[in-house]
């Protein structure tokens, strides 16, 4: 199952502010008493909800004709009155009946959709032939908390859910891999009727962004994190604000960052907001990925054009390639990858090393004062902690610069590996901690230890560090370390893993538009979010 049929791009550049898609975003109101609910409904408004999903099932002591009559008539934003039994996934696990009653009420009292269970659709819907205004619609749903069924048992399950006499199809599913979606778009896509599809869960986020892309009647955003009704919802502001959900056509570009964990990364806060910025029609997704080539094979549609790569993913990226630059094919890592326009075929880059020794290099000529043309790390001992996509991109920087470059990995056979196609020294983490021929090196963390949420973590002792001159440190959530922290304090000077971050965003934003990187607007937005 691919994505390869979805149509070119008719325009990359679009009219800001403009709307691009009919997705509408629903609220979903999760209190246990009315008033609070009436809150949140107010609130769902004013964050720029369209649609609230009223959950019957969370409020403690339900008193149908009183509280709907209240909530859907109080409600500033069109109602959907949900009513989830613990069998669907719910709360409600009282008498079946007087679940339905209070669904049959809640059309009478001017509810603008009821979503009921496909195992008890067709009964309902049979209840109320004719006796409804022809305002309500029905959503007949099916939630999968397992997995995401073939495409074929997707198309059939489709089928059931219309036979019905639903007014719209919802599919929820479960992705336990970010191809699963791909289904959902399949189905979103070729649906003759207004449908909502979902795929939950981390891997899933995708559908949830990309149903404005797709197609997908409406999406759900939370009004805040950690008060998700689902798995995997995003909220109303970072659907609005941080995904420009609004400006999602059908001919938008598809962007993201590769890596496994993926929740930290602070790329999509970048580049949305440059491509907004300069109006253009792309998106950016943060992608947990599990394997490369099964994601590079599902989504091959020229729609999906751009992907920066993070940890575990640079050497599979790699390999993934039709053409590499000879850079990234010396480090073996790359860290950006283009979908060439013209014949599709995939490019790889690495621009780490652009964007770190650019960094260590302004840090040094800082301290000493001094803007030779020379490179400042010319000459120096260089040393690099690890030996995986980042670690190869710095050692090979600093030998391109004339520094002296020595690794040290946990094992020391990647160590040997790398530092021998660098002319380097190799030695294990454990013997870095009293390696010290001589005062002022440098030294470049590569690793993940000390990264978000292990802060407590370090990969070397703060006695070892006062034989360094400047610490650099390639992880920028937290952006200060406590590597970078206590070397500070052991006086060396220290530079931020953002500076590494920005400086390789300002290329990729070029690669991935061809336009000019809008540099204050991307140093701002870092600034704000780390």
């Amino acid at each position: 199952m691919t994505l390869s049929s979805v149509p070119l791009a008719t325009s990359d550049i679009q009219i800001p502010g403009a709307r691009r898609n009919s997705t509408l975003i629903c609220v979903p109101i999760v209190a246990d008493s009315v008033d609070q609910m009436l809150g949140q409904i107010r609130k769902a408004k004013e964050v720029g909800g369209d649609v609230v999903e009223i959950r019957l099932d969370y409020l403690k002591n339900f008193s149908p004709r009183q509280d709907l009559q209240f909530l859907v008539k109080q409600s500033p934003l069109p109602t959907l009155v949900t009513y989830r039994p613990t069998w669907e996934g719910g709360q409600y696990d009282g008498d079946e009946g007087k679940r339905l009653d209070a669904l049959r009420l809640a059309i009478e009292l001017g509810a603008d959709y009821i979503d009921v269970e496909l195992q008890v659709a067709p009964e309902f819907i049979n209840s109320i032939q004719g006796k409804t205004s022809g305002k309500v619609k029905i959503i007949v749903s099916s939630h999968n908390y397992q997995n995401t069924p073939s495409a074929e048992e997707l198309g059939n399950l489709v089928a059931r859910i219309q036979a019905t006499g639903a007014d719209i199809v919802k599919i929820a599913t479960t992705a336990l891999d970010i191809t699963d979606c791909a289904r959902i778009f399949q189905v979103l896509t070729h649906s003759q009727v207004p449908t909502i599809g979902i795929a939950m869960a981390e891997r899933g986020l995708i559908s949830r962004i990309l149903s404005a892309k797709f197609g997908s009647y409406l999406t759900f955003g939370s009004l805040e994190a950690g008060v998700a009704s689902a798995p995997g919802q995003p909220t109303v502001k970072d659907l609005l604000d941080l995904y420009n959900f609004r400006q999602i056509g059908p001919d938008t570009k598809v962007h993201g960052v590769i890596g496994k964990p993926i929740g930290h990364s602070k790329s999509p806060h970048l580049y949305n907001a440059a491509f907004k910025s300069v109006g253009f029609n792309g998106i950016y997704l943060p992608l947990l990925v599990d394997s490369v080539k099964n994601f590079l094979t599902t989504y091959s549609s020229p729609d999906f054009v751009g992907y920066s790569y993070t940890i575990p993913h640079k050497e599979d990226g790699l390999r993934c390639c039709d053409e590499i630059d000879p850079i990234a094919q010396a480090i073996g890592a790359i860290s950006c990858m283009i979908r060439r326009p013209t014949d599709g075929k995939l490019m790889g880059y690495n621009v780490d090393y652009l964007g770190a020794i650019a960094a260590i290099e302004e840090g040094l000529r800082a301290s000493n004062g001094t803007t030779n043309v020379g490179s400042p790390l010319a000459g120096k001992l260089f040393v690099v902690i690890g030996a995986g996509g980042a670690g190869k991109a710095l050692a090979y920087g600093g030998k391109e610069k004339g520094a002296r470059v020595v690794v040290a990995n946990r094992t020391f056979e990647k160590a040997q590996e790398l530092a021998s196609k660098v002319g380097g020294e190799a030695m294990t983490l454990a013997e870095l901690e009293n390696f010290h021929p001589e005062d002022g090196m440098i030294l470049a963390n590569t690793t993940s230890v000390g990264m978000k949420p292990n802060i407590d973590n370090t990969p070397l002792s703060k006695k070892a560090l006062s034989r360094y001159s400047l610490v650099f440190d390639a992880i920028y959530t937290p952006k200060l370390t406590r590597l970078l922290r206590e070397a500070q304090e052991s006086g060396a000077i220290i530079v931020y893993g953002t500076e590494m971050f920005i400086n390789q965003a300002f290329v990729q934003f070029e690669r991935f538009t061809g336009l000019p990187a809008p540099k204050e607007l991307i140093r701002e937005v870092l600034v704000r979010n780390t």
